[in-house]
């Protein structure tokens, strides 16, 4: 068997796997000034899970699926015919192969198509939850088995999107908004806090208003994280209390990455540095755990 490219070898071989009952995974390759010498495409069922330590503290672990099969093929660069030729072809297997009708749920045949891919977006736009949306595609396909993908793999495609998204756009787009307002706005208050591969987790901004308004009527504050996620699922939070005339008063906003107690204390952190240090002698909360502990 001889084959131009890698790439094709890899087609050649899922295609094959989604015929037999069997999905595989690239175990490991070998490269040489640029170019990939050799390539071994194994089972997934290949190999026995390691030990983990947390195991005895799960209370439902993962079950065990590899069952060190030993089906294998080797693919290697051959010089003198300048092709990818096939070394070495085991095709043993120790368990039973899938079902035809389950051969969707195999990785290797789980993929989105650039349309399918237009469909997720649209009903995500349209702010159709994902399991309805996949409940939708599945209908429209004739039945789940033949969407070609899984709920999950639709969960993690929009996730990646508004990951990408706000790299690429909504984040320099808030930054840019920012830095035009504290242009115009001298007291104009934002803070962004990064994470170790300098991507922007927690976002919190207060205007001049916000300010004045929490020097004057901050003692007693409340501090909602409920209220709402923003598009990319982030919670949004406000910190707000009533004037004079008992009208609501916005002192501050953030949107949160996640709700762990350091989110809560470099959120608290910038709140006071926001305000000059001024301390709340009152701050009214939904008793969530980790926010009490930032707030100590």
């Amino acid at each position: 068997m001889e084959f131009d490219i890698e790439e094709e070898a890899n087609d050649f071989y899922n295609a094959y796997s989604g015929r037999i009952g069997f999905s595989i995974r690239k175990e490991y390759g070998n490269k040489v000034n640029g170019r990939i010498t050799s390539r071994a495409l194994v089972y997934s069922k290949e190999g026995v899970k390691g030990t983990d330590k947390r195991d005895v503290f799960r209370k439902t672990p993962r079950a065990e699926t590899r069952t060190n099969c030993g089906a294998q093929m080797v693919l290697r660069y051959d010089k003198t015919k300048a092709k990818y030729v096939v070394s070495k072809f085991v095709k043993s297997h120790n368990h039973p192969f899938i079902i035809v009708e389950c051969s969707h749920i195999m990785p290797s045949q789980r993929r989105i198509s650039s349309v399918q891919a237009i469909d997720i977006e649209l009903a995500s736009d349209s702010r159709v939850p994902a399991c309805n949306a996949y409940e939708l595609m599945g209908r429209q396909s004739g039945g789940k088995e033949s969407v070609g993908y899984l709920e999950v793999d639709l969960k993690n495609y929009l996730r990646t999107q508004r990951q990408n998204e706000l790299l690429y756009g909504e984040a320099a787009w808030l930054v840019d908004y920012f830095e035009t307002h504290a242009c115009e706005d001298p007291s104009f208050f934002y803070s962004l806090q990064l994470d170790t591969e300098q991507m922007i987790t927690n976002i919190f901004w207060s205007d001049c208003r916000m300010i004045i308004d929490c020097g004057h009527f901050g003692d007693v504050i409340s501090f909602d994280i409920t209220y709402k996620v923003v598009h990319s699922n982030r919670p949004f939070a406000i910190f707000w209390g009533m004037n004079h005339h008992w009208e609501t008063a916005v002192f501050g906003a953030a949107i949160m990455y996640d709700e762990t107690a350091d989110s809560f204390v470099w959120l608290f952190e910038t709140f006071l540095k926001a305000m000059s240090g001024k301390v709340p002698k009152t701050i009214i909360t939904d008793q969530d755990a980790t926010m009490a502990k930032a707030l100590k």
